[in-house]
């Protein structure tokens, strides 16, 4: 009798243990799930951006999709965690969709979160059913590099003590006066000001460091899925250097804004949502 005690008594424990890990497992951000469709859309914002990036986005698509919008730690007021990182938020991200079982969702990311899209689809290929890449390159120090070369390990700490010795004000004005190189529709600049504002400044400059390190190129090769590159009106001037990145990438389809910068879902809107639905529904 005392034998089926004790193994009642471990199987309860055991029970509870893995309870307790499943209600505390973290992942490396933030999300918000709307939606009931059958078919499902991870929302990853750019750097130091909210998942708020994505509502008149996210509105669109929630009625047909369960939508999945993210805001990485660290970001735009959520709170930060170790070790920040393109690499584990990569893994993290991929986790979340296999812990959840989210069938072959369609991943749909901006600028580093485009990187973020390209770097899924390409390490866990049987896991993606589509991505969209909202201006974003495989390398982006190549495009005004060519000859650049990833660092293996890469010493971002420079970076991060020179983001902590500014001040509130001067952080404040530096990305003032950043922003509208990104972004033209003035609406929207002093909120996105303000994500990169209350973004965590550890997170900011070793994510910043990090990801400009990142060199897709080689990797895009495995990627199966089909997968819509969007890019601002500008890169039509630098067609065969971004396409040049992407060569290896042999589902893609390449489309360019008619107007506006790097944010395109405000700057061309229309045009935006118009390739989305195409893409997406087809």
């Amino acid at each position: 009798m005392k034998k089926y005690i004790i193994l009642i008594i471990a199987f309860l424990f055991s029970a509870l243990c893995i309870n307790v890990f499943a209600q505390t497992k973290s992942y490396p951000f933030d999300v918000i799930k709307t939606g009931k469709g059958k078919q499902s859309i991870i929302f990853i914002p750019g750097f130091a951006s909210s998942g708020e990036v994505w509502n008149e986005t996210k509105a669109a698509f929630e009625k047909d999709f369960t939508c999945y919008t993210l805001t990485m730690a660290g970001f735009a007021g959520v709170k930060p965690q170790p070790n920040p990182s393109f690499e584990n938020w990569k893994v993290g991200i991929a986790n979340y969709i296999k812990d959840n079982k989210i069938e072959k969702p369609i991943l749909v990311g901006h600028s580093m979160g485009g990187g973020l899209a390209l770097a899924i689809a390409s390490d866990y290929p049987d896991l993606i059913g589509k991505i969209v890449v909202v201006d974003a390159l495989p390398c982006l120090a190549a495009l005004s590099d060519p000859s650049f070369k990833s660092k293996e390990n890469n010493d971002c700490s420079p970076m991060v003590t020179q983001m902590a010795a500014m001040n509130e004000t001067q952080f404040y004005d530096m990305q003032k006066q950043t922003m509208p190189r990104l972004l033209q529709d003035s609406s929207k600049l002093e909120m996105v000001v303000d994500w990169s504002v209350k973004s965590d400044r550890k997170t900011f400059s070793e994510v910043y460091c990090d990801f400009f390190n990142i060199d897709l190129r080689e990797r895009i090769a495995t990627i199966k899925c089909p997968s819509l590159i969007l890019l601002e009106s500008y890169f039509i001037n630098l067609k065969p250097a971004i396409e040049g990145q992407y060569k290896n990438l042999k589902t893609a389809n390449f489309q360019y804004a008619d107007k506006g910068l790097h944010f395109i879902m405000y700057d061309d809107k229309d045009w935006y949502l118009a390739q989305l639905n195409s893409f997406i529904k087809s």
